[in-house]
């Protein structure tokens, strides 16, 4: 049985009235408290509400409106695949409704119940959370695309880079040219891409017998934790010789500490980034990164999306897209003693 406004009501004790503003983003506006507005969203997401309005089927003509959601449109690369999805969009004729959920599963929530108020014909998003029930719920109602990150163990469809083969190419590349000690700075360690890059950096210093000397720190895809970080790292008696940042945000704040400490890329430190943008190769020097096919990825995502929605029917489709390592000036050989 479907949850309702009902259900939510009966669990958690506040009125529908209260529930349905919560559901439709009106909280703010109806001066509802933030601690209110989370446990209705927890409730919400636990029993697996979807908004009456697609429950009970009442369109009766597409909106020619999909919804996008990102984790953040402040980082470059957010913003650059939301820009591919938009353009993309447009040429099958569909409006985009974009929102930034900001790395969080709550506002993930509001926004899809959102965005299925408003009639959208379907969503593509980039997942925030781990639990993929709400998502997998809605797809019953109104087709969902996931991109550049999935589920484990979903049913959802999904186009992604193989992010397990960058971080496995990345750190082999740096192992190649002699290096021991290589530290991985990531981002969200619950985020899929940030997992399987780490479990690629793991897997090289596996098969080499360097466990011990794995060194993983950092929490976010952000200029500032690639600062603060690399900052820590310098700081170690014994020193990284390479560092594999795994966002581009990430590796410009590794670039500030180094040159704040009086070093140089590659000379003293080596350094590898993920994701390709046409400025790294503008630095001195160009830095080596692992690029994904982003350009492929959207256009990939509406056409599935598009061919759901014009179509009726379910898709299954769950892809991955190969990397391609960028070879440039950032990192050089370590002679080994």
């Amino acid at each position: 049985m479907k949850a309702t406004l009902d259900t939510i009501a009966r669990n958690t004790g506040f009125s529908k009235s209260t529930i349905s503003r919560v559901l439709n983003n009106k909280a703010y506006a109806s001066r509802i408290s933030r601690e209110t507005v989370n446990i209705i969203l927890d409730e919400a997401e636990r029993c697996g509400y979807v908004p009456n309005l697609v429950a009970k089927n009442l369109r009766t003509e597409k909106s020619q409106t999909i919804g996008l959601l990102v984790p953040s449109l402040a980082n470059p690369y957010f913003a650059e695949i939301t820009s591919v999805i938009i353009s993309e969009a447009r040429r099958y004729g569909y409006t985009t409704i974009v929102a930034d959920t900001m790395e969080n599963e709550n506002n993930e929530i509001s926004s899809i119940t959102t965005l299925l108020s408003r009639q959208v014909d379907g969503i593509i998003t980039v997942p925030s959370g781990s639990n993929p029930t709400f998502m997998e719920q809605t797809n019953e109602y109104v087709p969902i695309i996931l991109v550049d990150r999935h589920y484990e163990n979903t049913s959802l469809p999904f186009v992604v880079t193989n992010n397990f083969r960058g971080g496995y190419m990345a750190t082999s590349l740096l192992y190649r040219n002699g290096h021991r000690d290589i530290a991985c700075i990531q981002g969200p360690p619950s985020a899929m891409p940030n997992r399987k890059r780490v479990e690629g950096y793991l897997s090289v210093l596996k098969e080499n017998g360097m466990e011990d000397r794995a060194v993983v720190v950092g929490n976010e895809f952000s200029v500032q934790n690639g600062y603060l970080e690399t900052k820590l790292l310098l700081n170690r008696e014994q020193r990284p010789t390479a560092i594999f940042a795994l966002s581009n945000n990430i590796g410009m704040g590794v670039i500030k500490a180094i040159r704040e400490a009086g070093l140089r890329i590659p000379d003293d430190i080596s350094l590898i980034s993920f994701d390709n943008y046409l400025y790294l190769d503008f630095l001195e020097p160009a830095i080596t990164r692992v690029g994904q096919m982003v350009d492929e990825m959207g256009k990939m995502a509406v056409k599935l999306l598009n061919e759901s929605i014009s179509n009726h029917k379910e898709i299954k489709s769950q892809i991955e897209l190969s990397p391609e390592m960028i070879l440039r000036d950032s990192v050089s050989p370590l002679l080994q003693h």
